[in-house]
């Protein structure tokens, strides 16, 4: 008895032992329902990445996109065709343009009733069919996904054929309404499948209604299911990469330069400028359209800007050189270029990074124009600057000296004014600085005011 018990016991537990030695499948589910932009592109190859390295048995993608950005969508083909791991993709109702791209790539192809997959033509930002060679590259890029997938051999009254898994022409008719696919469509619009069509040309494998629905067709119901989401990193960086922001953060970096030179020393603009600057580079940086020679460039424009203001006479070179710099720095980091090869640079994205630019400018000279002087002026600088600190380094001989200046006393400035500096009245330096405005060494200037024990003056 003592034996049986024994025994009984000993199955029980080697029995245990196996089924906690058995491995659930494992299976990577990630979203793609916002416009294919940089963001999907991480989350793809943090979620693929992350697949390989538990060697997950699938991969599944639930997509919902009106689509985005051509190269972001290559991006995501690319890395799905050269994953060992199956992967399928959940439409759950658009997988339009960009979309359908990423879509024909995977494995298998499931849709929800009254979903679509097509409408792949380019368009710039106006909704506008973009020119042909965009349209081309895309043409073969939807064409050569689907022929990826390979063909069946059907042989019929003794004669063999290859027919593809999905029919090439219809990839390239969704984004070329010239192509025609005998008993799908006519020559005058590009194709967009329904669920019941994609089923039946062979571009989906079933309708269901969600993720659990394709684990349990496909034998995986007990799967471990791991969700990747975006990180803290995915969304910060997708918020800084806002066009409107980015001028923001333009303006604030130049602004910042500007003040800071005009009041060496202070420190508040220049910190502005660097963190705005941090800000701007860096979702860039992360995204993999900043190089770093761009932000090399965006650094040595400054340093050039700066050598011409305190160091080299005049404005010359150095300055056209450094401005030149810092705004072709500011306009290539926006665009995704390898070594000055620009051929994957729309049109779209030309004018998106230079209109950044440019709305910073304007807003930057609108700031200098109408409040410029009056900031530097404002109880608010000068708290921010320790106007205290400053105005403590005015000599106490001034103050008596200054008893002997006249508004509209001539003079010239001893060092550059910037707007603070010295200038030469009746043979004696003083303590001057200007309303806003720079004036470079050995100019004429006259007396239009004091204030804060400094003569205020204005070239002449």
């Amino acid at each position: 008895m003592k034996q049986i018990v024994f025994q009984t016991l000993l199955v029980m537990q080697t029995l245990s032992a196996l089924a906690q030695a058995q491995v659930l499948p494992k299976v990577v589910v990630f979203d793609l329902k916002k416009e294919i932009a940089p963001e999907a592109t991480r989350i793809t190859q943090r979620a693929i990445n992350e697949a390989e390295r538990i060697q997950a048995d699938l991969i599944i993608i639930h997509m919902n996109t009106y689509g985005g950005y051509v190269t972001d969508a290559d991006s995501i083909r690319t890395r799905i065709l050269n994953t060992k791991i199956p992967t399928y993709v959940f439409i759950d109702n658009n997988a339009a343009s960009a979309g359908s791209l990423i879509s024909i790539a995977c494995n298998k192809i499931y849709m929800t009733k009254g979903a679509s997959i097509g409408a792949t033509t380019v368009v710039n930002e106006e909704g506008k069919k973009a020119p042909d060679k965009y349209q081309s590259y895309m043409r073969k890029q939807m064409r050569s996904t689907a022929e990826s997938h390979g063909k069946d051999t059907v042989i019929k009254d003794g004669d063999t054929t290859y027919i593809y898994y999905r029919n090439p022409d219809i990839a390239e008719g969704m984004v070329d309404e010239r192509v025609v696919v005998e008993g799908l469509d006519d020559a005058e619009k590009v194709i967009t499948l329904t669920t019941v069509e994609a089923i039946k040309w062979g571009y989906c494998e079933g309708l269901v209604s969600s993720v659990d629905e394709i684990l349990q067709l496909n034998g995986l119901e007990n799967a471990e299911i791991i969700h990747i989401h975006p990180t803290a990193v995915d969304k910060l960086v997708a918020f800084f990469a806002n066009p409107a922001l980015r001028s923001i953060l333009i303006l604030i970096m130049i602004g910042g330069i500007y003040f800071e030179l005009q009041s060496p020393g202070i420190g508040f603009p220049l910190a502005a400028s660097i963190i705005a600057a941090i800000a701007y580079f860096a979702p860039l940086y992360i995204d993999g359209l900043a190089q770093n020679w761009e932000i090399l460039l965006f650094i040595l424009g400054v340093i050039l800007i700066a050598l011409e203001i305190f160091v080299i006479p005049g404005f010359g070179v150095a300055g056209i050189g450094g401005i030149l710099l810092v705004f072709a720095s500011l306009i290539l980091s926006m665009v995704r270029n390898v070594d000055f090869n620009f051929d994957n640079v729309s049109d779209t994205d030309w004018d998106n990074a230079m209109a950044s630019v440019l709305f910073a400018m304007i807003g930057l000279g609108a700031l200098f124009y109408f409040f410029g002087s009056y900031f530097i002026q404002s109880k608010l600088f000068q708290r921010l600057v320790l106007n205290d600190v400053i105005a403590a380094k005015v000599p106490i001989q001034q103050e008596k000296q200054s008893e002997s200046v006249s508004i509209g006393d001539l003079g010239t400035t001893h060092t550059a004014l910037r707007p603070m500096g010295k200038i030469i009245l009746n043979g004696t330096t003083f303590e001057a600085k200007t309303n806003g405005e720079m004036i470079s060494q050995g100019k004429n200037v006259r007396v239009i005011g004091i204030e804060n024990q400094y003569i205020v003056v204005s070239q002449q």
